[in-house]
């Protein structure tokens, strides 16, 4: 019996990735990617259940995508996002995914595989995860279902930005709107993440919200569009508006924990830490809706084998739930959503998923209180947070053109 054989056979208990047997010794596998999920409790754990070996290649999004994109023979798994794609499968730098080895593909959520949570959810803007998923006979991606996709979706969220709450100048009403980002009550303690793919469309969201321009499709700016909102932002960084950049989840929280901004770009990891180092930070709920992304995994071109049957093993393990649990506990969703309520407590479940108080004090995903007995999340419940979508992170058509502008701004 075949390894996908074998896989398949157990899909109706709780195993659903059997380490594949290697008879030369254990493979090495190599997984590209950032600090949103290469985790170590998450490398230690892969290894001790596959029976294999795992290297992280932690970089920051421009380098993970640089290097996924120039060099397949350096990496076996590429851990990304979505808005990656247009540049990593034009260089032909993965493979296709066959899904008739992935045994629960059919429980991935709707809001990969259709495009939306629900009948009443928004699409929202920009690379929506299900036009890139289906490979098509001609090697396109669209949202027409195949067998193959283009990366296994696995790790999601709906990022806003953060404050802290007892902040001066900060109120519920200021931190309601995007517009918050570009306020001159702010002024000097404002931050934007340094990734052009994603941080353009905090403060395009902004620059509109303030109605400071009007975007025809803020998913995917013209050349006219990008030089206005550079215009806009570079005189704003001239005037001393913004506090500074940020390229990790860490020098987020390193420069929010020190008081050098307290409105900005923010996301969930930066969120639990602060909370575990006693800043009163949380998420805005902007009334405009989300920034959203969408993360999953993918298989270099250059993979095969054993090692490809490693991988193999490796992506199905991420659909368990354990490995969803984890993230879980540091704010993000998982696209089988079933099997990761199965290892959360009641409470975590509660909390993170179903949008109501916390009813004991809750861990992050080292272990540590981070999360206080009767906290609410910010946005609710996770079908409420992903109905509510304004635009997708993006590489838009003018990318290239955007990447040298964005390097005037922050440079």
């Amino acid at each position: 019996m075949n390894e996908a054989s074998r896989i398949r056979g157990r899909t109706a208990g709780r195993t659903v990735a059997a380490p594949a047997v290697h008879a030369r010794g254990k493979v090495l596998l190599r997984v590209l990617g950032t600090e949103i999920t290469l985790l170590e409790q998450l490398r230690r754990r892969a290894e001790a259940d596959l029976g294999i070996r795992l290297a992280f290649d932690n970089l920051d999004f421009l380098g993970a995508q640089s290097k996924a994109a120039r060099s397949p023979e350096a990496y076996d798994v590429y851990d990304q996002c979505f808005h990656n794609l247009d540049i990593v499968w034009y260089w032909r730098a993965i493979q296709a995914i066959d899904t008739d080895r992935i045994p629960l593909f059919d429980e991935v959520s709707s809001l990969t595989r259709t495009g939306t949570i629900g009948p009443s959810g928004h699409i929202g803007h920009g690379d929506v995860p299900v036009a890139k998923l289906f490979v098509q006979p001609d090697q396109s991606l669209s949202a027409n279902p195949s067998r193959l996709i283009s990366m296994l979706p696995t790790v999601h969220n709906f990022d806003s930005f953060g404050y802290v709450e007892d902040a001066a100048g900060v109120s519920a009403s200021r931190v309601s709107s995007w517009a918050a980002l570009l306020d001159p009550a702010l002024h000097g303690r404002v931050s934007f993440v340094d990734e052009p793919a994603i941080g353009i469309f905090d403060v395009a969201l902004a620059a509109q919200s303030a109605k400071l321009m009007q975007f025809q499709n803020i998913g995917n700016l013209s050349v006219d569009e990008i030089d206005a909102l550079v215009r806009i932002l570079v005189e704003k960084k001239r005037e001393g508006h913004f506090a500074g950049f940020w390229k990790t989840a860490a020098e987020a929280t390193a420069m929010m924990a020190s008081g050098r901004f307290c409105v900005g770009s923010l996301w969930s990891p930066s969120v639990i830490a602060l909370k575990r180092r006693g800043v009163h930070v949380r998420q805005a709920v902007p009334v405009e809706g989300y920034r959203a992304w969408h993360g999953g995994l993918c298989l270099s071109s250059r993979l095969g084998g054993r090692e490809l049957d490693a991988a193999y093993d490796y992506l199905n393990w991420w659909l368990s739930g354990w490995p969803g649990a984890v993230v879980a506990r540091q704010g993000y969703y998982m696209s089988v959503v079933d099997r990761v309520r199965d290892n959360l407590t009641e409470a975590e479940w509660a909390y993170w998923y179903d949008g109501r108080p916390a009813a004991t004090d809750l861990p992050d995903p080292d272990g540590e209180t981070a999360i206080a007995k009767g906290s609410l999340r910010s946005g609710g419940s996770y079908w409420s947070r992903a109905s509510n979508i304004a635009v997708w992170n993006t590489t838009m058509d003018e990318h290239n053109y955007l990447v040298r502008r964005w390097g005037e701004l922050v440079g």
